[in-house]
């Protein structure tokens, strides 16, 4: 596995309370291979908290993706609905908790608030 991969899962119980807002509360297991070996790792999901496992276990929603893809969607150079729809990965059980768990992936290179635009568009004169 990755080292952008681990360093990734050992951050995101600290970035959870920032991140889970919501109400979601399940586990999710993202199965991520390289072709030849896939690595299992379980994340508990609860409202500002995330707990992480390198390892299989019960799980309510389960991902299928690349060791390539992940590595693109945590660095921000894809995204996770996109990669599904383009057969690039799968999920399988609750999709709420792959929606939340995606809120951990940056934003594309270049990405702006929309907010921050508007922002700005309404401070310049017309």
């Amino acid at each position: 596995m990755s080292e952008a991969i681990e360093q990734f899962f050992a951050e995101l119980p600290a970035r959870a309370p920032a991140v889970l807002r919501g109400t979601v509360c399940g586990t999710l297991q993202l199965n991520i291979s390289d072709g030849e070996r896939t690595d299992h790792w379980l994340v508990l999901l609860r409202p500002g908290h995330a707990e992480v496992t390198h390892g299989r276990g019960p799980a309510d929603a389960i991902w299928y993706g690349s060791r390539s893809l992940f590595e693109r969607l945590i660095t921000g150079q894809a995204q996770g609905i996109s990669a599904m729809l383009r057969s690039e990965s799968n999920l399988i059980g609750e999709v709420l908790l792959y929606l939340a768990f995606r809120r951990f992936w940056p934003a594309p290179p270049g990405t702006r608030d929309p907010r921050d635009v508007a922002r700005e568009q309404a401070g310049r004169p017309r």
